[in-house]
């Protein structure tokens, strides 16, 4: 008669096989011997720990800290705990090795090298200098923007360097429950002397996993009224995530009148998609009567759809978007994110947009963008100056790179 293992063994088994099977990797990976083979939710542990490249072993971030802490948790006692930790040290000291090498591992990417692909008539909103006369408007889903990602230094270089070459920028998704992740972030991107503040939502959301809106602006070029920020009011609940508003306006010395805006920052939720859209249509509505003296409404985010799945938000009366006939998200197969604003009320906008392609940018692989985040930027460009509305306006083709 066979005996069947307690659950209690079995469970031992299996824990130490886990344990073994780290160990066995981060052995290797230290020791370099042959290999067989972030206005959050955890990674899982399941996943590739190392990647082996044809010719050159390569060594990723791909163990981070949060998936070594979790075998680390799954140690039986202390002193299995202390021999993970200790691997865990030298296994950072072998990446810290593996960084400082030129072309081995993960590099800082700089904008000046970067190699961006030629189309006819597109320009590169991170190779292009600021101008005196228009201002760049983005909007960016930086996928689960939390501590996680805060704690890979080159993603971190890499966010900073794309706010830099954009005078606002909309972001969704930060998740986290650190107070200190924008204040951290904003020195990253101020390292280099620029002079960029923030404002920041409150934590909005319907389940447990709440995300906040942030607006990132250069305060040389921009100045916000703190007294406008706000998040919408939903009493209803149809908006899984409430916008986050704020009134902008250009800091310009000519003789003309400072282009000032409204920008609506939001993130619909994808399984409401054609419903959030249709709400959308009302915030929009609401936003254009909130100021007498304001008929510039800029509404920007990941919205999920492309430019046929906007219901009544797109057939508001003297609507656009600029992101049109191109793919917005990472691994290039939809178009997710969008700026949308009356073409006659706002004709400040010059026609030109675009799609930083990060990937290519930055000469990342596909894994790489990807711990950059899930979504590309998308900007518009617009003058400093407020234009008298105009009673027609064609949109100008789109300028963009991918």
């Amino acid at each position: 008669m066979t005996r069947r293992r307690s659950t209690s063994t079995r469970r031992k088994g299996a824990r130490s096989v886990v344990l073994s099977r780290v160990i066995w990797i981060v052995w290797t990976v230290v020791t370099g011997s042959s290999i067989a083979g972030w206005i959050i939710p955890g990674m899982p542990l399941v996943g590739p720990l190392i990647q082996q490249v044809l010719g050159n072993k390569t060594v990723n971030e791909i163990l981070s800290d949060e998936r070594v802490n979790k075998v680390i948790d799954l140690a039986p006692d202390e002193a299995w705990q202390g021999k993970l930790g200790f691997l865990k040290k030298k296994l950072r000291e072998h990446q810290a090795a593996v960084h400082a090498t030129s072309g081995a591992g993960y590099q800082v990417p700089t904008v000046p090298g970067a190699q961006v692909p030629t189309y006819p008539g597109a320009t590169s909103a991170a190779r292009v200098a600021k101008s005196a006369q228009t201002i760049r408007i983005a909007s960016y889903n930086i996928e689960v923007f939390g501590t996680t990602k805060m704690g890979k230094p080159w993603v971190v270089e890499t966010l900073a360097q794309v706010v830099r070459h954009f005078d606002i920028v909309a972001i969704q998704e930060i998740r986290t429950q650190d107070d200190q992740l924008m204040p951290t972030f904003l020195a990253v991107v101020n390292a280099d002397g620029s002079r960029y503040d923030y404002v920041i939502g409150p934590r909005v959301g319907r389940t447990i996993s709440t995300e906040q809106y942030a607006f990132v602006y250069d305060t040389q070029r921009i100045e916000v009224d703190r007294s406008s920020v706000a998040s919408m009011s939903d009493p209803a609940d149809m908006l899984h995530r409430e916008p986050l508003v704020a009134r902008f306006r250009t800091r310009s010395s000519g003789a003309g009148l400072p282009f000032s805006f409204w920008l609506v920052n939001i993130h619909t939720d994808p399984d409401e998609v054609a419903s959030e859209v249709d709400v959308l249509a009302g915030v929009f509505q609401v936003m254009q009567a909130a100021r007498a003296d304001e008929d510039d409404v800029i509404l920007l985010g990941d919205l999920n759809a492309n430019e046929h799945q906007l219901g009544l938000l797109g057939q508001l009366p003297g609507i656009t978007w600029v992101v049109s006939g191109i793919t917005t998200n990472t691994r290039k197969t939809k178009t997710y994110d969008n700026i949308l604003f009356n073409r006659f009320a706002t004709s400040e906008f010059t026609g030109r947009w675009g799609v930083v392609d990060v990937q290519s940018v930055f000469r990342l692989t596909m894994d790489q963008a990807l711990e950059v985040s899930d979504h590309f930027p998308v900007w518009a460009e617009f003058h400093v100056y407020e234009s008298a509305p105009m009673q027609h306006t064609a949109q100008l083709p789109g300028y963009f790179f991918q």
